[in-house]
């Protein structure tokens, strides 16, 4: 999942080398720009996949959400100090939370015809739409009250897929049991502020 090559290498580049590109990118290395989108782009499009609610899925699409955040957060990426591993994906994901915001707020604004309305009766409905808004405000304050890193681990294991071996790589955890328990522990933690 994990195999775009690392801009100056035949290495495959990982999330763990992601402040090594985001170095190359500060200095202006254009190879660097397009593996943190090759590294990136799937995930986050897996995760935006479905979250725009049918009002708001007409004129844009989630690759178009995605690449719009992705170009908004590398223009601004002198801003971000990657301290910890995972600290980058949390990052975009938050930024791509606030352009699907954006997004929603946009085609609220925008009249629809008839048709529109009648060609979007009958996708899937977004997260927010399934489960209820007051659940994913809960939960999204619930993760932000984690530490940065347990941050990152239960982005990438509920909200991204990946196994506790491959978060273990991506945030140089020790093991994938080590990950197992952290992402349990915060869990927990976040299932208790949701139950508050």
């Amino acid at each position: 999942m994990l195999s775009p090559m690392s801009p100056h290498s035949d290495e495959p580049a990982s999330l763990r080398s992601t402040a090594d590109l985001l170095g190359l990118v500060r200095s202006g290395d254009e190879r660097a720009i397009r593996e943190l989108f090759l590294l990136y782009q799937p995930f986050l499009e897996k995760w935006a996949s479905g979250r725009l609610p049918g009002h708001a899925r007409g004129l844009v699409d989630t690759v178009d959400v995605v690449q719009v955040c992705l170009v908004r957060v590398l223009g601004h990426i002198d801003q971000f100090d990657a301290r910890r591993p995972g600290a980058f994906l949390a990052y975009l994901r938050r930024s791509l939370l606030n352009q699907i915001r954006n997004e929603i707020r946009a085609a609220g604004s925008r009249p629809q015809s008839a048709a529109e309305v009648s060609d979007r009766a009958d996708l899937l409905p977004s997260i927010e739409e399934e489960v209820g808004q007051e659940t994913v405000e809960a939960y999204e304050a619930a993760l932000s009250e984690l530490p940065e890193e347990d941050q990152a681990a239960v982005i990438l294991r509920v909200e991204f897929g990946l196994k506790y071996q491959e978060i273990a790589d991506a945030l140089a955890r020790p093991s994938a049991n080590a990950v197992r328990m952290q992402v349990t522990r915060a869990l927990v933690k976040m299932a208790e502020s949701m139950g508050e």
